[in-house]
């Protein structure tokens, strides 16, 4: 994020000063020269001809979290003391307590997992279906297999993939994998 910050000055009708003419204030979108980066410069227009100084700064570039990470932001929101709540769930290893501390601060997006058709040994014309009913229920497998000759045209294509935290879950990591591209986004 840059440091430096750009200042106009507003008037109480809305209207701003327009620095490059130095000839009053006016609306916006017929002025030439708006802001300024001198700050004591605006300020002596304020206090001069009125009105008040308006700091523009560049806003901070959202942090790319995963969805785990994002939980723990989330959940900071709900205790008095956001930032004991991050350090006292995090091991940081790896500035993970400052990334945390940052997207709490200055907004966040959730990086999406990469998802993988695995080929399952010994599991040719079959292919595996995720039960999200199942997962809510608490049950660790909630996968369920299930013949290719069933795949019904409009079943969407998220039912054959897994994440890598799957994969894992699954002790499918030494097996033949192709990563899914989602063309929807």
């Amino acid at each position: 994020m840059s440091k430096e910050k750009m200042y106009a000055v507003k008037n109480d009708e809305g209207k701003y000063w327009d620095f490059e003419d130095q000839d009053g204030f006016w609306e916006l979108n017929t002025m030439n020269l708006a802001t300024i980066a001198g700050e004591e410069v605006a300020e002596c227009v304020a206090r001069d001809r009125g009105g008040h100084v308006v700091t523009f700064v560049e806003e901070p570039e959202k942090v790319v979290i995963s969805n785990e990470q994002s939980k723990i932001v989330e959940d900071a929101n709900k205790y008095k003391f956001p930032a004991s709540y991050i350090s006292m769930n995090t091991d940081d290893y790896d500035g993970l307590e400052k990334l945390l501390m940052n997207a709490y601060v200055n907004g966040y997006t959730v990086k999406k997992e990469k998802k993988y058709n695995v080929k399952v040994p010994h599991a040719e014309g079959w292919h595996f279906q995720k039960y999200s009913s199942a997962s809510k229920l608490g049950a660790r497998n909630n996968w369920r297999p299930f013949p290719a000759k069933d795949i019904d045209s409009n079943m969407s294509k998220d039912l054959f993939i897994f994440t890598e935290a799957e994969i894992e879950h699954y002790g499918l990591q030494d097996c033949e994998k192709e990563e899914v591209t989602d063309d929807a986004d």
